[in-house]
């Protein structure tokens, strides 16, 4: 080693010092505690009133907070399960509609049976109809609504949810009949006619209890009339005037028939005579 030569041991050493007197002079100077870095675990029934309050109050964002401590630092208690449930409503009040999906999923597979159950379920369905679209569009979230708050129907016929669940039901049926009328009127203005009968038909079979299926039938003589199906298109007029004595849609559908020395006629061999029952020899 030549002399004045440091050497690595001594680098070392120097580098090790050095290290040391900069955490010491931070400890010094910014005086850290470590205690900061470690949740402060509070009672469990302390935090969900916690939240509930701030939900109360309109501060959505810190009840979450609030719910989600619950779940993290007890996981295991009572308090822990109502948190979950309250979490998230809190989410879907804060329109994050999927999270609160998740959420609602996730308590109704942990906890099928307990008393909010019905609740998590409504919620998952509430989650689901607030994004229902306008008919233009895509009806996965419609159809998924419909899943949703017929659950809360057939797994808790006793709950306080099965009122307004099968009211949205209801809603949401008449818009997904409304985007078949949609798009059967879109292939009629075409004379896409068996492409539309399609539709129209759909509305008749699997929607019969909605508003729409009074122009479904009106529809339907229309095409069938248009392709020269005269049996049909007398068959599809007579349910409707049947059904809908006084309607316009019949009025206008006697006409047309009339154009061509036509009248409205049952026929039990139409498959509208198999769904109606009007018609069918018994």
């Amino acid at each position: 080693m030549k002399d004045g030569s440091i050497g690595r041991f001594g680098l070392n050493l120097l580098a090790a010092l050095g290290l040391a007197l900069v955490v010491a002079g931070c400890s010094a100077k910014d005086d850290v505690d470590l205690s900061a870095y470690v949740d402060t675990i509070e009672p469990a029934d302390t935090l969900y009133n916690q939240g509930l309050a701030n939900l109360n109050a309109g501060r959505l964002k810190e009840a979450s907070a609030k719910f989600d401590s619950v779940t993290r630092q007890h996981p295991y208690s009572e308090f822990s399960r109502k948190s979950m449930v309250m979490g998230a409503f809190t989410l879907y009040r804060q329109g994050r509609y999927d999270e609160a999906v998740n959420a609602g999923k996730r308590y109704v597979s942990l906890y099928p049976s307990s008393e909010e159950a019905a609740y998590a379920q409504y919620i998952v369905g509430l989650a689901y109809f607030r994004q229902v679209p306008d008919v233009t569009r895509d009806q996965r979230d419609t159809q998924l609504a419909i899943q949703a708050m017929q659950d809360v129907v057939d797994r808790y016929p006793e709950s306080e949810y099965v009122e307004d669940a099968e009211s949205k039901i209801r809603f949401a049926r008449d818009q997904l009949a409304g985007k078949e009328m949609q798009v059967g009127r879109y292939y009629l203005e075409r004379r896409e006619y068996i492409a539309a009968i399609n539709r129209f038909r759909n509305v008749v079979e699997q929607f019969s209890n909605t508003r729409h299926v009074e122009e479904a039938l009106a529809r339907l003589t229309e095409s069938y009339y248009a392709m020269g199906l005269a049996n049909e298109a007398q068959a599809a007029a007579a349910v409707l005037g049947h059904n809908f004595p006084d309607s316009p849609w019949y009025r206008d559908s006697y006409k047309l028939l009339q154009s061509k020395g036509l009248s409205p006629r049952e026929n039990s061999g139409s498959w509208l005579a198999r769904v109606t029952g009007i018609g069918r020899r018994t």
